[in-house]
């Protein structure tokens, strides 16, 4: 029990770093609290199963391996949504920006739309093929190689946009706006369009993880109802870790997956549905110690 524990609870805490990465980034940068980042989660994964047999029709007569087909569909995936997302930014939350109670209400609002588009063009679920297939022992754990390179490429993706951040031109711009937008426009920052930047890789992150989660996690069946759960987690994660933390998002991904696969594990017989609220009830206990989270910006200073 312990072992599955610690293999699973791991692979999890990956993949919910990559998910709520995205959703501290455009806070961090913007303040917006997007709540249909998880939206875009779905959508993603819904147009990646979309352009896998797309590109096989085009591109197999071609000579172009299967193997490779998966890997195009997953960054043309994350273009579009990235685009999209931009657009979204551009059209519905900018002309609000700074009413945070209308930007929570236009962006739930903008989630109920993607969903009811889904089912319009996609239907009530799509399926969503594992890169690879197979498994392999851990510690005594059965664990399949799809998970495995889930969890590798939402760590290695994780670390990759870390870096982006404080070591690129364009991070240092961002970090200048999150600290101090009037200064950083007075300095020569672009803002709006370094917002709608920042909108374009927190939803292509939202779709990488789709994809991950869906194929590795979800039985490979997108569905058009699987935004809330991981909207409710990543707001979770970042609440928890400190709004706006790089650190805290990493920290607070680990600490809910470990509690959810525990409480599945010892607390819950099978599980049960008492899981799905273990991230809200985590953040709470937490926020009752610590308000500003583990990381927030006073414990940081501090």
């Amino acid at each position: 029990m312990i072992e599955n524990i610690l293999i699973n609870g791991a692979i999890l805490g990956g993949l919910y770093a990559l998910l709520a990465f995205g959703f501290t980034l455009i806070y961090g940068v913007s303040g917006v609290v997007n709540l249909a980042h998880g939206a875009f989660f779905m959508i993603g994964a819904f147009i990646f199963s979309a352009l896998g047999p797309f590109l096989l029709s085009i591109l197999g007569p071609l000579g172009v391996t299967s193997t490779v087909i998966p890997l195009l569909a997953l960054i043309l995936a994350a273009i579009f949504v990235g685009i999209a997302g931009s657009i979204v930014y551009r059209l519905t939350i900018h002309p609000i920006l700074g009413d945070e109670v209308a930007i929570m209400v236009v962006t739930i609002s903008v989630a109920l739309i993607i969903q009811q588009l889904v089912l319009i063009g996609f239907g009530f679920s799509a399926p969503v093929t594992p890169f690879v297939s197979g498994s392999i022992k851990i510690i005594g754990v059965s664990v399949t190689y799809m998970k495995i390179l889930a969890f590798v490429l939402s760590l290695g993706l994780f670390v990759g946009l870390w870096a982006f951040i404080n070591y690129s031109k364009i991070g240092a711009a961002m970090r200048a706006v999150s600290q101090d937008h009037e200064v950083a426009m007075l300095m020569g920052v672009n803002t709006e369009t370094l917002y709608m930047l920042t909108m374009a890789i927190s939803t292509a992150f939202a779709t990488l993880a789709g994809v991950f989660f869906t194929s590795a996690l979800l039985a490979g069946q997108a569905v058009p109802h699987m935004w809330l759960e991981p909207l409710w987690a990543s707001f979770a994660i970042v609440v928890l870790g400190g709004l706006g933390s790089i650190k805290g998002t990493l920290v607070g991904a680990f600490i809910i997956a470990y509690v959810e696969h525990l409480v599945a594990a010892v607390f819950v017989s099978q599980g049960g549905v008492i899981v799905r609220a273990i991230p809200i009830a985590t953040m709470v206990l937490i926020l009752l110690v610590r308000p500003k989270g583990l990381f927030g910006k006073r414990i940081e200073m501090e």
